[in-house]
């Protein structure tokens, strides 16, 4: 391998650090201003811009299992910011909808770093995000990722698992 292939291959991954590293400190930023989880404030969000929803749709639209939501609308009930309702005419089910202080935080929640994202990328040309896409994908084949399944989830478990790993490249203070 030549050494300026060499010195690539170091900057893509270092690159690939950062943006886990970027993850991972947008997480813990909102844990500690709003001492929400990812998976928390996604529930508050669904619930703020769908109104009230069964667990099972929260958990479709988290891409959690349904035991995970449990806990997740348990803890935020603990919190006050959610509460359990019957649904009107099937008693059966059980919705979860916003406090009055659970929309307060929703409303002030700032947008979680995929939207930025997913804003900075449609400013670039088509061919320029045809480019990324391609080089993601190839970069995604390369460490076996099929079995990872697409979600904030996700993302925000493997930036949890990462945030060990990161400490040596940021050192504190930095």
């Amino acid at each position: 391998m030549g050494s300026q292939n060499e010195m690539l291959i170091k900057e893509i991954v270092g690159s690939i650090r950062k943006l886990v590293r970027a993850v991972y400190l947008d997480s813990s930023k909102m844990s500690r201003k709003f001492g929400l989880t990812g998976s928390q404030s996604g529930v508050l969000r669904n619930l703020f811009l769908h109104g009230s929803l069964s667990s099972a749709d929260l958990s479709r639209k988290l891409y959690v299992t349904p035991s995970n939501i449990t806990g997740i609308i348990d803890r935020l009930e603990k919190k006050s910011l959610v509460e359990r309702i019957r649904k009107v005419g099937d008693r059966r089910i059980t919705l979860i909808r916003l406090t009055e202080a659970g929309a307060k935080v929703s409303r002030t929640l700032p947008d979680p770093i995929e939207k930025k994202f997913i804003a900075q990328l449609a400013d670039l040309e088509p061919e320029h995000v045809q480019l990324l896409s391609v080089a993601m994908n190839q970069i995604l084949s390369l460490i076996d990722t099929q079995d990872v399944a697409d979600t904030p989830l996700e993302i925000n478990q493997i930036a949890a698992a990462a945030a060990p790993l990161m400490a040596p490249l940021n050192p504190p203070g930095d």
